[in-house]
């Protein structure tokens, strides 16, 4: 019996995944809408980076909005900085608990040996590798098994500690956290869930696979993938209006992309080149729901480098958004300026 696919346009994709990236309009303050602005997690790796992804997301988000206790800090998907939901802890560590013995094991023994190292102490990650006589980048597999929690502030190497392991099954954990991927990066295939979360290969088919029963096959531009059927009504829905700017910053869930989902965002090849660099990406400038250049920020001087003129509204929205972000020092008789390169 052949399967119907749904077939998808472009601007249908990314209207989906700005609203359900609350992109379009920003969520009102508080837990809840910080747990779904970080429903697929909001990386880190770029000192202070979540708390910018969180700014484009949640109204009246401060410089402390990344420091709220219902979320927490973990070594996530590719083991890179993960700001995330502290309830969600389970998906983002278990989820990516190896299904390999060797894997599993190495995981498990290093987290006992920290657990037992370090007690109710919260200690520099380098002090740690030292009491257990590793290199203190190992303590990151360690994350999988949902015991390890961190604070990174970027100047200074991170702090870790440990914490219960969830009581989630693995399997649970791995299907849920596919489900996250699908609802913010959809359309999506096994293939790219796994290049993500960072896990083989074998491990995303096998959690693509158990949500069988939840899933539409569609096309794409770009090719054949799937959504959540929860998500069919959100795809077909008529888009609403774009937010009129937003300063996304370097590996915001928006962008965080491989492959030919790089090319659906930014078809113009050398444009994806100056987006997607062969080192630190830059920020992406988010203009009526189009991506339509890069940013750079030093201190308080942003340099943005727009790839088509900018009209008058258009420059002046861009203006408020930076104005608005929540640096050290804005607010504080230091004012935020950009320089422009078009």
């Amino acid at each position: 019996m052949s399967v119907t696919r749904l077939d998808l346009t472009r601007s249908q994709i990314l209207a989906f995944r700005r609203r359900s990236g609350a992109l379009d309009t920003r969520l009102p303050p508080g837990p809840a809408s910080l747990r779904q602005a970080a429903w697929a997690g909001l990386q880190d790796s770029m000192p202070r980076a979540a708390l910018l992804s969180i700014h484009a997301r949640v109204a009246g988000a401060g410089p402390a909005a990344w420091e709220h206790p219902s979320l927490v800090q973990i070594w996530g998907p590719r083991f890179s900085v993960f700001v995330i939901a502290a309830r969600d802890l389970a998906v983002f560590s278990l989820g990516r608990l190896p299904e390999d013995d060797r894997g599993r094991r190495r995981a498990e023994d290093l987290a006992a040996r920290l657990a037992e190292a370090l007690g109710d102490r919260q200690v520099g990650y380098g002090q740690a590798g030292r009491e257990l006589g590793v290199h203190p980048n190992s303590l990151r597999y360690a994350a999988a098994t949902g015991t390890v929690v961190i604070r990174w502030e970027g100047a200074r190497q991170p702090t870790v500690w440990t914490v219960p392991r969830p009581a989630m099954a693995p399997a649970a954990a791995r299907d849920e956290l596919a489900r996250r991927y699908l609802h913010v990066y959809g359309p999506a295939t096994a293939a790219s869930f796994a290049q993500w979360a960072g896990i083989s290969a074998r491990a995303g088919a096998a959690a693509i696979g158990a949500l069988t029963g939840e899933l539409i096959p569609v096309r794409t531009p770009v090719g054949e993938a799937c959504i959540l059927g929860s998500d069919e009504a959100a795809f077909r829905a008529d888009p609403g209006p774009a937010a009129a700017a937003r300063l996304l910053p370097s590996g915001d869930a928006y962008f965080l992309l491989q492959g030919a989902d790089r090319d659906l965002l930014v078809p113009a090849e050398d444009l994806r080149r100056e987006l997607w660099t062969p080192r630190v990406w830059p920020g992406a400038l988010l203009v009526g729901g189009e991506i339509a250049g890069t940013w750079r920020r030093t201190g308080t001087l942003l340099t943005v480098r727009s790839w088509r003129r900018l009209n008058r509204a258009e420059r002046a929205a861009v203006e408020a958004e930076a104005a608005a972000l929540p640096l050290p020092g804005a607010g504080t008789g230091r004012q935020v300026t950009i320089g422009w390169e078009e």
